[in-house]
Formats: structure tokens, sequence, C-alpha cells
């Protein structure tokens, strides 16, 4: 447990630093390469290859993990815990979209546009804002807490069987023609291995917050978003700040009228809104460095 304290702080100092990955591919890149190689060998657009390339990842990301955590010494846990967290490097990005948007909208845009998916031509000062908090929210759990949990729960198989869960997610997990049946395998997956998680993130940002929702009131709001996991952080970060979150935005030019997380916050967020943001994400930080020596001094 003490190791996982020391890659926390070490990721928390060094992040990602540019000299080491422009020389060097990061484990989230070989992870994408690895999913890369699966999708274009076994998607014939049937669950069951689906299932079989999500086994191989796993079983593949575990057996790595258990042959690191033989290696004598903590210093592997250490060094390969701190590469697979990602509290720093979700501050600067989300802290980058508060600093452009204080120069110009334009520049918020193209900050924004590097974090999250939706449109972003037309959005206005408000929803850049809206979508950097929301990105800070649902990754504090994807890249730090969950992460985290799976560290404490089960070593570094754990961490890197999540982390290449939550890889193929994010790259075969879409209901498009071609993924919609091959991804559900790690589609479905990534929601079982983040159902914890996320309510642990709206737990910490609950304490961290300035102001204080009624637990009850952010299960409500987390029922109202599209995932079962990514609208627990945000119903707590919206209260937490005083905003509405999530809501209407485009996709590829079409629109979706999401409803709103905490609709009767403001829907007038600003740059100072996203400074408040980077603030929670360091408290929960905080108390989960505090939970987990606790955890491992007793």
């Amino acid at each position: 447990m003490i190791a996982i304290a020391c890659a926390m702080v070490l990721d928390a100092l060094l992040g990602e630093p540019k000299w080491l990955w422009d020389r060097l591919p990061h484990p989230a890149v070989l992870m994408g390469r690895a999913v890369g190689v699966l999708d274009a060998r076994l998607n014939n657009r049937t669950r069951r290859n689906g299932v079989w390339a999500v086994c191989i990842l796993v079983i593949g990301a575990a057996v790595l993990g258990w042959i690191m955590a033989a290696i004598p010494g903590w210093w592997v846990e250490v060094i390969v815990g701190a590469m697979l967290l990602a509290q720093k490097s979700l501050v600067q990005h989300v802290q980058a979209v508060g600093d452009a948007l204080r120069l110009s909208l334009g520049d918020g845009r193209r900050a924004v546009a590097m974090i999250v998916g939706r449109d972003v031509r037309g959005m206005d000062d408000a929803a850049v804002a809206r979508s950097a908090i929301e990105s800070a929210a649902e990754n504090l759990s994807d890249g730090v807490i969950a992460p985290l949990f799976w560290f404490v729960i089960a070593g570094l198989p754990g961490l890197l069987a999540y982390k290449v869960i939550n890889t193929a997610d994010s790259m075969i997990g879409y209901r498009t023609e071609k993924h919609e049946a091959f991804g559900w395998a790690a589609a479905r997956l990534d929601d079982v291995v983040n159902w914890v998680p996320a309510r642990i993130t709206a737990l910490l940002i609950w304490l961290a917050g300035p102001t204080r929702a009624s637990f009850g009131a952010i299960r409500a709001d987390a029922a109202l978003h599209r995932s079962p996991n990514a609208g627990w952080p945000e119903a707590a970060m919206a209260p937490a700040l005083g905003v509405a979150l999530s809501g209407p935005r485009s996709y590829e030019g079409v629109k979706q009228e999401f409803p709103f997380v905490n609709a009767a916050g403001r829907k007038d967020a600003r740059s100072d809104d996203i400074d408040a943001a980077v603030l929670s994400l360091w408290k929960a930080w905080g108390i989960s460095l505090i939970t987990i020596i606790l955890i491992a001094l007793l």
C-alpha cells in the first residue's frame, strides 16, 4: 500500500514527462496497439469474437502484471503505478481549457477539443467550460480513482487489466456498425469494472466540494445520464460548483438533447468554475492518498 501511495505522489509530481514519452511508447499506447491488432484480426462483427478479444487482452495484461509483481523490490509497483495513473495529466489538460478560455473563445474551443469527442465549433463560453468540467469529473473516475481501486484490490495484475479494459472500451466500445457487436463485451466489462469506482469518485467529490447536495439528489441526477457510471462524478461535481452539466450537445453535426445534471444550477459556467473543478480534483486526490496511507498503517 505504501508503494501505491508513492506511485500517486510520483504521478502528481512528474505527470507524463514529454522527454520520456517522445522517446518511448507509453504503456497506454502499447495497449492501444494490442486492441488495434485484435480489432483488425478478429472483428467479424460478432459478439463472440469480441468476447475472445477481451479475454485475450485481460488475461495478457494480468499475466504481465503478475510477472512484474514477482520482481523483487517495491520500485516496480511505484514506477508502473505512476505511469498508469493520470492525476497530473488530467489536471493539466483541464486547466489548459480554463487558461485558454480566458484568452478567447477560439482558444478555449481548441483546448477543449483535446479532451472531449463532441463538436466544438458551435460552443459558446459556457459550453466550453461545462465540457471541461464534465471531462474533469468523468476522467477523475476513469483515469485516477478506478485504476487506484483495482491497484489496491489486485495489485499490478488488477491495475493493468483495468487499464486494458478501459482502453478497449475507448477504442471499440461504440454503437457503430463496425463495433456494436464486436465491442459489446469491452463496453459491458468497462461498465462493470467502473461501477464501484464511479460511486467512490462521487463520494470523494462530494467530500471535497465547497457545497454539497444530498447523496439522494446525486443519485437521482446520475440516473439521468446516458452512462451508468459517468453520471455519478458529474452529478457530484455539478452541485459542488453550483453549475448545470451535461445537457444538449452535438456529435458529428447531430445535436443530442441530453438532460441537464443539476438542472437548477447556473448554465453560464465560466473559466473560474474550471479552476474550482481543478481544485476539487486535487482535494479528491488528497483524500484518496490519505485514505491509502491510513489503510497501509492500519
